[in-house]
């Protein structure tokens, strides 16, 4: 992902949140912020400007769309690309250690 593609990726992104944040119950929201916040103060999950980073070296293309997740007992980032052959692809990354654990094409 060029730098050009980050910030409109970025400002969308945005707008996209600020539009949830006002159709998801408060009380969700409180939950998911400040579960972030607890991971983030304890270093157990890597910052995902940090994690973008390295998985743009790996598959380069724009990010549609990220999710922290929990699964299995780990936390994870489930994120979208459009890739540079224009398929979307689905990775799953190690928030801690910013590890790849999958990746599929959306065909």
């Amino acid at each position: 992902m060029k730098r050009n593609r980050i910030l409109p990726c970025f400002v969308a992104s945005l707008a996209l949140f600020t539009l949830a944040l006002t159709l998801i119950p408060r009380s969700c929201l409180a939950d998911d912020t400040d579960r972030v916040r607890e991971l983030r103060s304890t270093a157990s999950i890597m910052p995902l400007s940090q994690l973008l980073q390295e998985v743009e070296k790996q598959h380069p293309g724009t990010l549609l769309e990220v999710e922290l997740e929990e699964e299995k007992g780990r936390v994870i980032y489930e994120m979208q690309l459009l890739g540079e052959d224009k398929v979307v692809h689905t990775l799953k990354v190690n928030a801690r250690n910013g590890k790849i654990l999958s990746v599929d094409r959306d065909d």
